[in-house]
């Protein structure tokens, strides 16, 4: 098979495509699959670890096991895949099925026991091969919208057991119902001076490449001149023949003199190497303009399993008297290859871009540890929290902490510290630091020791500390109280908080906890009467909503309801 030289050029240690059956697994879906995600997709802070399968826009479809196993895990959280549900196959594999709006029949009614278990709407449950058997084709689920979703679609992704690496579900016979006859599209194409000496075509920042469509489908791209170190980067989609919708390309190959030079193939990944998409782009670039430029170079190497490389890391030096034969090949799954051709030829022509050094007194060097302090505010970078060296802006002015501009990507948290020796011990209790965005207020989970607050992030931005005494709002849907509402089928209430944001919210029947399930996007808390434990006649009702910081405020009313037909 030809896919097959393709996938040992780029095999990861372990893996062959004879490993991955192509009929063991069905469709979780039973409509025509159309992918608005695909495997590898470029994400804000990650890449993209399945396919997300498009359901018409609605919720409500059923979801299949696609194959035979035992359900492995469920986690139902209000973030990330929402209500997720993990098989674990006798194969050596385990299939993930998230943003559902609901499990379905003993599936939905073990998720129900173990949230009224726990008193939790969010659970995260380890299962054993003989708590919960499926078969191939049993509906386990209903898609939906749930957690971390744009929009009703079903994530779907096939995982290593044993290692739980994410795997290319289009090795096991996906590629068959999404068939692709398309090529890849190069949108834009970029060259980069690495260093200060390095200059192309006149110019010392990076420089966008025109590109020439060939009779063939390849591109011809317009005559390199540099000298020095250069790199290049570009932009590209691919489509499918059913989904009408763009995706990320499979793979990219480069050439330099004909001979592999940097190239990556969405195979398989581990998730701790996900955030490493922020040192394959143009981050800045992605952050200020909303262009995520892939570069095909390493400046500083970094262990992204994807990525084959030669020694120069993708950096090509440019001397006098050599000229260069370079070539991109971005490809599909299908093989559909899009190829471009690059003339570089030395120049020694000055440039007439020059490139503005940003300098501050604060440096920040990546692989050691940097603490920086000012005013009452400190800043602590262990090593390698970034990619790179940089000068960074850092001030306090009037409380508020100016940390930077969100153009560099952190790779893992570092901390940020507050003193306070103005407040009173009461207001302390209740003051936590926040990330501001305009308007916006995001919270972050604050640990205080005395006069001090500490908080861990990854961002860049203005950060202070607030104080928050104002409790949440609770609010009906519709007014229950004294009525009899024999003819609702679920009770909903608003929920919102002005600063600290929604730590917890509990209900209560008659004394007993009672499930509401919370979705972030709507604010919305919902308690299915299904539940069984509203009772005839009388019912008295209690909702308790607390924020972050502590503040609670408690709505109580009664209702009558019949449960007979």
């Amino acid at each position: 098979m030809k896919i097959l030289g393709l996938f040992l050029l780029f095999s990861i240690a372990g893996f062959g495509q004879n490993h991955y059956p192509r009929d063991y697994f069905r469709s979780p879906l039973d409509i025509p699959l159309q992918l608005s995600g695909n495997f590898g997709e470029l994400r804000p802070n990650h890449f993209h670890s399945g396919f997300d399968f498009k359901t018409q826009k609605k919720e409500g479809f059923n979801v299949y096991a696609s194959a035979e196993g035992y359900v492995s895990r469920i986690k139902i959280s209000e973030i990330g895949y929402g209500k997720a549900i993990y098989i674990t196959h006798p194969n050596g594999f385990t299939t993930v099925y998230g943003h559902l709006q609901s499990g379905f029949g003993a599936v939905e009614e073990y998720i129900k026991k173990e949230q009224y278990k726990a008193q939790s709407y969010e659970i995260d449950v380890a299962l054993f091969p003989n708590d919960l058997q499926v078969k191939k084709d049993q509906v386990i689920a209903i898609s939906g919208n749930t957690g971390g979703s744009d929009g009703p679609h079903l994530h779907f992704e096939i995982r290593d057991t044993a290692s739980e690496k994410i795997i290319n579900p289009m090795y096991f016979g996906f590629s068959d119902v999404i068939p692709d006859t398309k090529r890849p599209v190069i949108n834009s194409l970029w060259v980069y001076p690495i260093d200060e000496n390095s200059i192309v075509n006149q110019s010392r920042r990076p420089i966008s490449v025109n590109l020439s469509l060939q009779e063939d489908g390849s591109y011809l791209a317009e005559k390199v001149l540099a000298t020095g170190k250069i790199g290049f980067g570009l932009t590209a989609i691919d489509f499918d023949d059913v989904s009408w919708n763009t995706n990320g390309p499979f793979k990219v190959q480069t050439y330099l003199n004909g001979k592999p030079d940097f190239g990556y193939q969405f195979d398989t990944f581990a998730f701790d190497e996900s955030r490493y998409v922020n040192a394959l782009i143009d981050y800045e670039r992605y952050k200020k303009l909303g262009q995520r430029v892939q570069r095909l170079f390493m400046k500083n190497p970094f262990p992204l399993s994807i990525i084959k490389s030669s020694d120069n890391n993708g950096i090509i030096t440019i001397a006098n008297n050599i000229t260069q034969a370079y070539r991109i090949e971005v490809a599909d799954f299908s093989e559909n290859t899009t190829k471009v051709y690059l003339p570089i030829q030395y120049s020694d022509t000055p440039a007439k871009v020059s490139e503005v050094p940003i300098t501050t007194k604060y440096f920040v060097k990546s692989k050691k540890e940097n603490i920086f302090s000012l005013d009452n505010v400190t800043v602590t970078f262990p090593p390698n929290t970034f990619y790179d060296d940089f000068y960074m802006n850092f001030n306090v002015d009037n409380g508020i902490l100016k940390l930077h501009e969100d153009s560099v990507p952190a790779h893992t948290n570092f901390s940020i510290t507050f003193e306070d020796s103005i407040s009173s011990q009461k207001d302390r209790e209740i003051m936590f630091i926040g990330l501001v965005h305009g308007k916006k207020i995001s919270y972050y989970n604050t640990k205080r020791y005395k006069n001090s607050f500490t908080i861990y992030t990854k961002y860049f931005g203005d950060y202070r500390l607030f104080t928050d005494g104002t409790p949440p709002k609770i609010k009906a849907d519709k007014s229950v109280g004294g009525k009899w509402i024999s003819n609702l089928n679920e009770l909903k209430f608003s929920i919102s908080d002005n600063l600290s944001g929604i730590k917890s919210y509990d209900g209560y029947l008659n004394g007993k906890w009672i499930l509401l399930e919370y979705e972030p996007k709507t604010k919305k808390l919902t308690h299915r009467f299904t539940d069984g434990i509203v009772a005839e006649g009388k019912n008295d009702l209690k909702v308790v909503v607390t924020d972050n910081v502590g503040n609670s405020t408690i709505f109580e009313t009664h209702f009558f309801r019949s449960q007979k037909p």
